[in-house]
């Protein structure tokens, strides 16, 4: 087959995903894309610009699926785009929507791209979520939503977009494998976006209680930053300096791979995860993940397999957790006498593992 795929936002998660389904793929891929820059703009502008593009194009090109992310307003594409496009069959991938992404302050929420996110999904032949989580809390909020309309609410979209809904993960290469880590006191890792949402207080809270009860630990805090953030990361570094390995945003990739290869355990305080491929890719080196039990987590990383991952999000929790991974640790036991636990978990998600998933799940679109 032959696949066009759209994608208006291609950085992390997005461009991780086209990269690596395309790359392992049975299928050949046309992949167009804009820069990862002003989400917003690429969301009102994306539609208008790829049919703009396409209408100019006199190669011949055939394809037999279209697939886009969520940050394409489909509906709109169809509208504009190509006769020769408009025919082919459609998939929307979500990889987060604009209905439940969150916000710091609740008026601040244009509910217009939400709104988007549904007709997207109306216009796709199939809607793809990275979780069942995902599509559950999307449909939630959705129904929500449409309530506060004054009048013909298309409360009907919820059926029509749940019988053409399905979940396919997100996918990663797995980083090499082993239980083996430097000598000394626990290394602790949090690789998440610097941003209100991942709730670092939470860490460092937890941090400080592991300091005043005398437990040593290392620990390395990674991840994207913005223009705007939060000033607890800069009164944390303060606070924490003797204790740190790496901290802030690693560059290249070898680097932050290294980082995660160097961790005993790998932390989540988010108050909103619809993956988790940082987690993912830690667990999948060895390191022992400690998550909320909320969010895809639970479905993620197997609560029912794994009840040991998983605390109840509170700085209390968080710190006993932590605590008895130092003792564990410091005893060379932290896996027990399973230290390929965690990755078996999360083989389902490596590439070569989910990629005949996708390919024969695209290709049940043209049957």
């Amino acid at each position: 087959m032959h696949i066009l795929a759209l994608e208006p936002y291609y950085g992390g998660s997005h461009k991780a995903y086209l990269e690596g389904w395309s790359a392992n793929s049975r299928h050949t891929f046309d992949i167009r894309t804009l820069p990862p820059f002003k989400w917003k703009w690429r969301m009102r502008h994306a539609a208008i610009t790829f049919a703009n593009e396409l209408g100019k194009e006199n190669s011949g090109n055939r394809w037999d699926v279209l697939w886009c992310s969520d940050m394409l307003n489909l509906a709109e594409f169809v509208g504009l785009c190509p006769e020769r496009i408009r025919q082919i069959p459609r998939v929307a991938y979500f990889h987060e929507n604009q209905l439940t992404y969150p916000v710091r302050v609740h008026d601040e929420r244009d509910f217009h791209f939400g709104f988007t996110n549904m007709t997207t999904c109306l216009a796709a032949d199939k809607v793809w979520f990275n979780t069942m989580f995902h599509l559950d809390v999307f449909l939630h909020e959705l129904v929500r939503t449409l309530r506060k309309m004054a009048d013909h609410r298309p409360l009907h979209a919820i059926e029509d977009i749940l019988h053409k809904s399905s979940v396919m993960p997100q996918g990663i290469y797995p980083l090499p494998f082993s239980t083996t880590r430097e000598e000394g006191s626990i290394h602790i890792l949090w690789a998440a976006r610097w941003e209100h949402d991942k709730q670092p207080d939470i860490l460092f809270e937890a941090l400080r209680e592991l300091e005043i009860i005398g437990v040593d630990f290392r620990l390395s805090v990674i991840g994207e930053q913005f223009r705007e953030t939060p000033t607890i990361f800069a009164e944390a570094h303060k606070i924490l300096t003797e204790h740190i390995v790496h901290w802030g945003y690693l560059e290249s990739r070898s680097e932050y791979e290294a980082a995660l290869c160097e961790a005993d355990v790998v932390v989540s305080t988010s108050a909103h995860e619809f993956f988790g491929v940082g987690m993912v890719e830690a667990v999948s080196a060895g390191a022992y993940p400690i998550v909320p039990r909320k969010l895809a987590y639970p479905e993620v990383l197997g609560f029912e397999e794994n009840p040991d991952f998983f605390y109840n999000g509170s700085v209390e929790q968080l710190t006993t957790r932590l605590k008895e991974c130092a003792v564990k640790v410091s005893e060379g036991s932290l896996w027990g006498s399973n230290p390929e636990r965690g990755r078996k978990q999360v083989e389902p998600f490596f590439w070569k593992n989910l990629t005949p998933h996708l390919d024969d799940a695209i290709e049940l679109i043209r049957s």
